[in-house]
């Protein structure tokens, strides 16, 4: 009786061991899978540089940079290790474009899966989110002819700016290139975007990516029911087709202005129908080729006119988001260039004025590699106003806060895009 007793008790603890094993299973299972989402989820700066090498074709989901980590990953055994320089800012000299102060969109589809269409976009035709090699974050590639809208952007004020990031990925060798539209309308049903170029009041212009070297851009309008063209520009923006091509738009009012990187392709003065209600920005694809598809990423929508002059010298500080630095980098990016140019114009009109740079973060990552981020951060801005613009360093102090002090505690992209900011302030 003693021994059955025993064994009783054995089979019961073996039995009970065995499920408390698979519960500390299962959840470790969990926390893992918890801690891989966190990890896609999370990012820090969605304006990084692309690098090259790009093969044209989407890669695998993979997990995005760490946050704040700066040092290279180690070379595998056998292969060279090539350093990447980053692009020049004097190329952007003649670059004017500022972006308006407060981000109001911000999209880089990081909330999408892999293969889904984009939850927050409408259209008459089919696409998916991918990932690009040599390109990270999210792309939405954009497989068959249709529209594509952002159903988010529903009003678009007197003063605004709008930004993209375009690839053109060359899958066919042999095949031709469709063309791309990008598209800003008074619709009159929202609920039907396909009918776009009927709207009374519309203006587009049209990418084609063309062959190695040259590609065009043409644009057409639609001012009270009455069309107007213009010509057609040639443009060598596209001729590197593993690099996407940063794509700025700017009203203010009738005026319209775009760009191609630092190129300024589009400056039409009496684009726009001033008291025209524009309530849509989408894309259009007239026909695409099997393999020859666009994608495009981290689309920003900004309001307000920037006056660097106006808020520096009357409210103390100048608050911008139109400088930036690569992923987990001090380094600004070359289209930072009109920015820096605008706050480089009031120091020189005003040379008793001093100024402090601040720099701050979202609150993505440590407290303390953000901090340490945004002081060097701001130590490069100073560092490129001496440098580009010829400032003297004495009147510039540098300082930086991390994500300590956010002017927007939403919790949404468009949020973290506005709390990634630099701060001139008056001395």
């Amino acid at each position: 009786m003693k021994l059955l007793l025993l064994g009783l008790c054995l089979l019961s603890f073996s039995v009970a061991t065995n499920g408390q094993l698979k519960g500390v299973l299962q959840k470790a299972k969990q926390k893992a899978a918890n801690k891989a989402t966190e990890t896609v989820d999370k990012t820090i700066d969605k304006t990084a540089e692309p690098s090259s090498g790009n093969t044209g074709k989407p890669a695998p989901e993979e997990k995005q940079p760490s946050e704040k980590q700066d040092a290279p990953a180690a070379a595998k055994p056998g292969t060279d290790t090539v350093k990447k320089e980053p692009a020049s800012i004097k190329i952007y000299s003649k670059y004017d474009f500022v972006p308006g102060e407060k981000i109001v969109v911000f999209e880089d589809f990081m909330q999408d899966a892999i293969g889904d269409f984009p939850a927050k976009w409408n259209t008459n035709a089919s696409g998916e989110v991918v990932t690009i090699d040599g390109n990270p974050g999210h792309w939405f590639m954009m497989h068959r002819a249709g529209v594509f809208m952002p159903e988010f952007i529903d009003s678009l004020p007197d003063n605004f700016t709008f930004e993209f990031d375009l690839i053109a990925i060359h899958g066919n060798k042999t095949g031709g290139w469709p063309s791309f539209h990008t598209a800003i309308a008074e619709l009159a049903d929202r609920g039907k975007p396909q009918h776009w170029q009927s709207a009374n009041n519309n203006i587009y212009f049209s990418v084609y990516a063309g062959n190695s070297t040259d590609g065009a851009i043409s644009s057409a309008r639609r001012k009270n029911g009455d069309a107007e063209a213009s010509e057609q520009i040639i443009t060598k923006q596209f001729a590197d087709k593993s690099k996407p091509v940063h794509i700025s738009l700017w009203r203010q009012k009738e005026r319209l202005r775009v760009y191609f990187n630092e190129e300024k392709v589009l400056d039409i003065p009496k684009a726009l129908v001033a008291a025209a209600k524009f309530n849509s920005i989408l894309y259009f694809i007239p026909s695409v080729d099997e393999d020859n598809r666009y994608c495009v990423n981290n689309l920003r929508l900004a309001i307000g006119a920037p006056d660097a002059r106006k808020k520096i010298l009357e409210q103390n500080k100048w608050v911008t988001h139109g400088i930036l630095f690569d992923v987990n980098s001090a380094n600004i990016k070359p289209e930072s260039y009109g920015t820096l140019k605008e706050m480089a114009n009031v120091l020189k009109e005003y040379t008793d004025l001093k100024v402090k740079i601040v720099g701050h973060t979202d609150a993505d990552g440590s407290d303390v590699s953000n901090l340490d981020l945004s002081k060097r951060r701001a130590a490069s801005v100073k560092a490129s106003l001496a440098k580009e613009f010829s400032i003297d360093e004495s009147r510039m102090e540098t300082d930086g806060k991390g994500e300590s002090e956010p002017i927007d505690k939403a919790n949404t992209p468009a949020a973290k895009a506005n709390n990634r900011r630099v701060e001139f302030i008056k001395l």
